[in-house]
């Protein structure tokens, strides 16, 4: 079993920066796929970014190219989610999940994903 946990939400003013942390609770992290996702009021959750094992090979959502990045370090079990030029539809409850195929992550709606943590909310004000 492994357990997420997100941290680093906030309101921030669009333009503005946030920085998302989720911390994994397993000595096997370096084997899982991580990945980001976020889920506004009424609208179903979709995929923000992914990142592979190795954290050599990361995928974006078109949404957010450019302006956010995915990474990770193994040595202490978490992954980050870098977010610049923030915009006001980037609003939502961002997750964080980890599985062993990186596929899985890729796949809407991403119902083979093995774990999620609580996630975090991440509020832009125009």
């Amino acid at each position: 079993q492994v357990q997420l946990v997100e941290s680093g939400g906030g309101l921030v003013q669009a333009g503005g920066s946030l920085r998302l942390s989720c911390a994994a609770t397993t000595r096997t992290f370096s084997t899982y796929a991580m990945g980001w996702f976020r889920q506004a009021p009424g609208k179903e959750r979709e995929f923000v970014a992914a990142v592979l094992p190795s954290g050599t090979g990361t995928y974006y959502a078109d949404s957010v190219k450019g302006r956010f990045t995915i990474s990770r370090d193994n040595a202490k079990n978490t992954v980050y989610l870098q977010m610049n030029s923030l915009k006001p539809e980037d609003t939502a409850v961002y997750y964080c999940a980890a599985d062993f195929l990186y596929s899985d992550l890729l796949s809407s709606p991403f119902q083979r994903v093995d774990y999620w943590g609580q996630g975090t909310q991440v509020t832009v004000s125009s």
